[in-house]
């Protein structure tokens, strides 16, 4: 039985070795050796992507997070109100300037950043 296990995980390690060696790329930077020149122009080809899937998926999936937080807390808020009389206004209202302040983001956050 363990003479089994053995030539198992060789094996298995053997296929990890060659899906590594046929997946790996080497990076070159240019003819001229200019590493920095090679990272920043797969910068400035990435941060196009990375603007947009932010802009497209990760700011509208924290509006909408920070949407129903501020309507449920508005709501618990409002049922309190009517349970003891006083409106506790801070919860709500920083969750409102959370959401503003997400939904206003994409304008100015890349600017700040310089892409």
């Amino acid at each position: 039985m363990r003479k089994y296990n053995c030539k198992r995980l060789i094996v298995m390690m053997i296929v990890v070795l060659a899906m590594v060696c046929l997946t790996a790329t080497t990076a070159f930077a240019a003819g001229t050796g200019d590493v920095a020149g090679a990272v920043e122009s797969t910068w400035t080809t990435a941060s196009a992507q990375i603007k947009t899937v932010v802009n497209n998926v990760v700011f509208p999936a924290i509006d909408l997070i920070l949407a129903v937080f501020f309507f449920a807390k508005l709501g618990t808020a409002y049922f309190e109100y009517r349970k003891s009389g006083q409106f506790e206004w801070a919860a709500p209202a920083i969750l409102f300037a959370c959401l503003v302040f997400t939904l206003t983001a994409p304008m100015y956050l890349w600017s700040i950043i310089g892409i």
